[in-house]
């Protein structure tokens, strides 16, 4: 550990003075002094990260959920935040979320400075306690691998020890912050109308959100995460022997007529930016039953009998509300285009909203831009949206200017063996607090 902690402080430790900067770094005093007590403060960082991660919080281990919230909670009462939870209905069976407050983000009298911010992470992760262990475990001196480690406990970790710089240096008294830990998102509670609830209304009171998802690197965020939706499709045909299949008589059959819809869906919509649909399951035959809640379907099918019935299931991804709207007309236009002796329909289900680009996303990226060539890490762009899907954040990005991806590097995340990038880690964290200080100024 110790070998860890030197080699990333050397990593960091690099200056470069210009006499048109404020200092090294084009730093000013106080955000030298918040980048000074990070440095200060990595090993105890990393010793929260191993205490978080060796906690199983699977979205549905309501306990492991609200163990993980705990200790950020402490974290964030260190940090001279105000914290509570907010429970949700017994039948959604999820832990609930942490919020926690700085007194001038609750205090109407109080005086602010800056932007009201609201900070975004998330306490669960994919893995459930009957999937194998995968304990705090350092691969090399730079590398560690753990369950959540860096979607999204590492980037729990960057949001609250930024917090705690700023605290340190009196910087959070005047500053409008709150911070919001959801305890699902990756499996949300339904309706998400209650489990969103509060996380939406809270977020309407401020100006500009800061997502924690992982980090695509020191110089890359996003401006912008696609949404995703769902799609059914229904057709029902005559049925028959198969020796009358594509006469006027008999027609072509519920399977045929499924398999040129869904082609034609690859054929007029697969070349437009951004937008991507997917069948997930496709089952068709003589006799057929497919179950809803369990995504699972059976089916007998003799090869001489025209199938009477198919079912398709998938997901649509967008960029935009507009995008997604259009790209249902065109599928509804498709699929209204019936094979003789075939009915088909089709039906849409709302999931997470897109984060569309806009304007206000730019500007939060701007002082970013800013932040990282100040810390002489050089310029910061917008990501290119294919690479994120949705999150909590694309729930609020209606209502304000939001930019995400601004937690822990690493990869594989979802899968056995997830890592977090070490040597980046600090970094990450700096970059958070100074983003935090200059918007609140």
């Amino acid at each position: 550990m110790k070998q860890l902690i030197i080699i990333a402080l050397a990593v960091i430790g690099v200056t470069t003075v210009n006499a048109q900067t404020k200092g090294p770094l084009g730093l000013n005093k106080e955000e030298q002094k918040i980048i000074a007590y990070i440095d200060a403060n990595m090993p105890r960082a990393i010793a929260l990260l191993k205490e978080t991660v060796n906690i199983n919080s699977g979205t549905l281990n309501v306990e492991g959920v609200k163990k993980v919230g705990a200790i950020f909670a402490r974290e964030l009462a260190n940090a001279g935040l105000n914290t509570q939870w907010v429970g949700l209905p017994d039948s959604l069976k999820r832990a609930g979320h942490l919020v926690a407050t700085t007194n001038a983000a609750t205090t109407s009298a109080a005086k602010t400075k800056g932007k009201k911010l609201f900070l975004i992470g998330h306490l669960d992760t994919v893995f459930e306690p009957d999937m194998p262990a995968n304990p705090f475990t350092m691969l090399n001196d730079s590398t560690a691998t753990g369950q959540g480690v860096n979607d999204t406990k590492g980037g729990n970790i960057v949001a609250v020890i930024a917090l705690q710089a700023l605290h340190a240096q009196g910087l959070l008294n005047e500053a409008a912050i709150t911070a919001y830990f959801t305890g699902d998102e990756e499996k949300s509670g339904r309706p998400v109308s209650v489990s969103r609830k509060d996380f939406i209304e809270r977020a309407k009171q401020t100006d500009i959100a800061l997502g924690f998802e992982g980090a695509n690197g020191l110089n890359t965020i996003a401006t912008a995460r696609r949404g995703s939706s769902g799609w059914r499709l229904e057709v029902k045909a005559k049925t028959g022997h198969s020796l009358g299949v594509f006469t006027k008589s008999a027609g072509y059959g519920a399977i045929y007529e499924a398999a040129r819809i869904v082609n034609e869906f690859r054929e007029q919509l697969s070349t437009e930016k951004y937008l991507t649909f997917n069948p997930g399951v496709f089952i068709g035959g003589s006799e057929m039953q497919y179950e809803e809640a369990t995504v699972t379907g059976t089916a007998i099918g003799k090869t001489n009998i025209i199938s009477p019935a198919a079912t398709v299931t998938g997901d649509l991804r967008f960029l935009t509300e507009a995008q997604k709207v259009n790209a249902r007309i065109k599928m509804q236009k498709i699929v209204a285009q019936n094979l003789a002796g075939t009915k088909a329909t089709i039906t849409f289900s709302d999931g997470i909203p897109s984060m569309a680009p806009t304007e206000g996303n730019n500007n939060i990226l701007a002082v970013i831009d800013g932040v990282t060539k100040d810390m002489g890490l050089g310029a910061t762009v917008a990501g290119d949206p294919a690479g994120r899907g949705a999150g909590d954040i694309s729930y609020i990005a209606a209502y304000v200017s939001c930019v995400d991806g601004l937690g822990a590097s690493g990869k594989g995340a979802h899968a056995p063996g997830e890592t977090i990038n070490l040597k980046e880690l600090p970094l990450l964290i700096k970059r958070a607090a100074l983003t935090m200080y200059r918007l609140t100024r």
